[in-house]
């Protein structure tokens, strides 16, 4: 009787340890798979084919032939995508992946041009508050400046004074000039200028220069003759 019970208390064991691993153990469920199959992208097959003809013929497009088999001849089903009265769910999500696709690289390939408009004005407003070229122009400034002022100096002593007239004249001419070089050559708020303009007016500004130092050069030559 001891044994008996033993038995049926291992038993009993057994058959609760198996109980919740059948209780998980998933279950295939070919109609659903067939159905989310023929929504999606698989095969347009549903099942069971007759319950879809007679109660859901509309939008599985189920209908009717005859199979020739032998003995085995007779009505089989099939389903007809392009007799629904529905379509797949793919093709729509496709169409709105693409779409949100087409977005995002739109925005990107906006992104990247307005980064690249900012990269380009940051360079420009750069550009525009450092003077590159004043450099190169600067010993011909002193160096011009230097001759006419020793120029202006000496005609005032040759003369004694009585050519004071010209050397203002040509004094005045020059400190204007002075003053417009200084101008360009300011930076900051205000004062924003493109390396390329700022070359330009220096450039223009040298050629006045070179015009002043060959006038006092002529202004020197009618002191050493008359005085």
């Amino acid at each position: 009787m001891k044994i008996y019970k033993t038995l049926i208390g291992i038993l009993g064991m057994l058959l609760f340890a198996i109980s919740p691993a059948r209780a998980q153990k998933s279950v295939h469920d070919e109609q659903k798979e067939k159905q989310w199959k023929s929504m999606e992208n698989g095969p347009w097959d549903f099942s069971p084919d007759w319950y879809y003809y007679f109660l859901h013929k509309d939008y599985s497009g189920a209908e009717k032939y005859w199979k020739w088999k032998g003995f085995k001849s007779g009505y089989h089903i099939r389903f007809k995508e392009n007799k629904s009265d529905v379509k797949r769910i793919m093709p729509t999500r496709i169409v709105s992946e693409e779409t949100q696709n087409q977005k995002m690289k739109k925005a990107e390939s906006e992104r990247a041009y307005i980064e690249e408009l900012y990269k380009e004005e940051v360079a420009r407003t750069a550009d525009r508050n450092v003077d590159l070229t004043y450099s190169s122009f600067k010993g011909e400034f002193n160096r011009m400046q230097e001759s006419i002022s020793d120029g202006l100096f000496f005609c005032l002593k040759k003369s004694k004074g009585k050519m004071k007239f010209q050397v203002e004249q040509l004094s005045k001419e020059n400190e204007v000039l002075c003053a417009d070089i200084a101008y360009i050559h300011k930076t900051g708020v205000g004062y924003e200028l493109e390396n390329t303009k700022r070359e330009k007016a220096y450039l223009e500004m040298k050629k006045r220069m070179e015009t002043l130092v060959s006038r006092t050069a002529h202004l020197v030559g009618m002191a050493q003759v008359y005085y």
